[in-house]
């Protein structure tokens, strides 16, 4: 076994009981309030830094361009309170229409 499996094997396992750890240390008793607050952030946080990594970052390097747009679309369609499928139909659209303007 390379090193490169050797490594693959070592991130599983140590996945593997850190995802177990919460659960035989706490043994069915609740969290408290402030942790259960953090945790309830936790998921929209990692959204955010996803869509972030996705659209600002091209390999090592911040990049703005038309995926700029369509987040920004995107994001006056959330804070209107817009349907879903319109938000994303748009954000898509001004992404398109921003790439062919810049072409």
């Amino acid at each position: 076994m390379n090193s490169a499996w050797t490594i693959v094997l070592a991130v599983g396992v140590v996945s593997v009981l850190l995802k177990a750890a919460g659960p035989v240390l706490l043994g069915g008793r609740a969290l408290p309030n402030w942790l259960q607050r953090m945790v309830a952030l936790m998921a929209p946080t990692l959204l955010a830094a996803l869509i972030a990594t996705q659209i600002f970052a091209d390999g090592r390097q911040l990049s703005f361009d038309a995926r700029a747009a369509g987040l920004a679309v995107g994001a006056v369609g959330v804070w209107r309170d817009w349907p879903v499928l319109l938000v994303v139909a748009l954000g898509a659209a001004a992404t398109a229409l921003t790439r062919l303007a810049l072409r």
